[in-house]
Formats: structure tokens, sequence, C-alpha cells
């Protein structure tokens, strides 16, 4: 590592520590570091797998989970193409992504979202989740911006593979009950309407993504709707 890499690295940590203090906390400083040392408006970490599931661990405030819970119902966008890759995604103007993110686009200019840069959480080849940062300006990251982030990426996932004794942990741990916008209801909900219909984990998937999408309503508010029996699993027939 060069020197310049190494007294970045250090930065970012002494930042991180005085946020977080604990490591435990590291995964949520990271969306608060971020804004100053890559000038976010939103930051946020989710864990993904292959499956499309996903798990917020950490975001910014209501905005940046807005913006992943769009991703999670329409199932495109910058964080979704950056895992599904493995490489860093760099918008700097979203309304060019409006043919590449049909779903996600239009939704995320609503919410008042110009810009989006997204990183993959990956060690080798695995591949955890993603860091996603969000601007309300149109513009590139700067060198040293883009240098912070990709940095800060590679101590999110250090912080997720970590517990604070230094023990290698399983990352489901670090999906936070207490955190809004949850997905465990999405991953029960689309188990029932999998079952009551007798078709796979993706299509049930991918009808709920339809009915919340058709709907303009968020997923995890659709999938309580199920489970609460708000909403009648024969809706998502054919």
């Amino acid at each position: 590592m060069d020197e310049q890499r190494r007294e970045r690295l250090w930065q970012l940590v002494a930042a991180l520590i005085e946020h977080a203090g604990e490591r435990p906390e590291w995964v949520r400083a990271v969306c608060e570091v971020a804004a100053g040392e890559v000038h976010a408006d939103a930051a946020v970490i989710s864990l993904r797998t292959a499956g499309r599931a996903q798990d917020l661990v950490a975001a910014s405030g209501d905005w940046a989970e807005s913006l992943e819970e769009l991703q999670y119902t329409v199932g495109d966008g910058p964080a979704v193409e950056a895992f599904t890759t493995g490489e860093p995604v760099l918008v700097d103007d979203l309304t060019s992504g409006e043919g590449r993110w049909p779903g996600f686009a239009d939704g995320a200019a609503e919410t008042g979202a110009a810009a989006a840069f997204a990183f993959p959480l990956q060690t080798g080849a695995v591949r955890l989740g993603t860091l996603g940062l969000y601007r309300h300006r149109p513009g590139s990251l700067s060198p040293e911006e883009l240098a912070n982030a990709l940095t800060l990426a590679d101590l999110s996932t250090t912080a997720l593979l970590t517990d604070s004794s230094g023990a290698i942990s399983p990352v489901a741990n670090w999906a936070r009950e207490d955190v809004p916008g949850h997905y465990d209801d999405v991953h029960i909900a689309t188990g029932m309407l999998a079952t009551q219909l007798q078709i796979s984990l993706a299509d049930a998937l991918l009808r709920l993504r339809a009915h919340a999408f058709s709907r303009h309503l968020p997923l995890i508010g659709v999938a309580r709707a199920v489970l609460n029996r708000e909403l009648r699993l024969d809706s998502f027939t054919d």
C-alpha cells in the first residue's frame, strides 16, 4: 500500500472511530462519514444475495431508506447493478439512467435524487452487499471523493465480516430489526405466496414486486399487508 492510500485509510478509520466508538457501529458510522468525506446527501448499506434477497443494515436517514426500498421494490437501480456486476456504478446524472433502470429512475427523480454512486462490498469472490451514495445535485465524484468511497466500501466489508472481538461472524447478524425497512416480512410473505400458489420463490417475489410497482406502493408495505391478512393471497394469481 502506498503512502497516500495508507494515510487516507487511517484518516477514514479515525473518522469512523469518532462517529462510532465501537466496531459494531462502524457500518452505521460509514453512512455518517460519507456525508463529509464524499459529500453525499444520503448513504445506505445493504446485504444482498444473488437471489435478490436484501436486508437494510444502515442508512443516513429516511431519504436513503426510501431509495433502497425503491430498488428493492422494482428490482433494479445502481446498487442492484453494482452487486450483480461486482463493479462500482457511478452515475453523475440520473436522468441518463432512465433507459438503464426504467423502474428506478423516475421514482428516484420524484424524491429529488440527481446522482447515484454504488459500490459492491466484496472480498475475493464473495460478495456481501452494497454501499450506495446519493446526491440531490448532478455531478461526478472527484478523484479524492471516489478514493474515499472505495476505502469506505472496503472498511464496510471488513466490519460486516468481523465482530467486536475480531472473530469472523455471520453477516446476517448485521441486519437490524430496529431499522425501518427491515425486509424479513418480505421474505416471509414471499414464502407464503410461493407455498399457496405452488410457484418458485423467485416467481413469488416477482408477483409481490409487480403488485407493489403497479400500485406505487413500497414492497415492504405489500408484504406486511399479506402477513396481516389485509391483502388476500389470491390477489396475486394470474
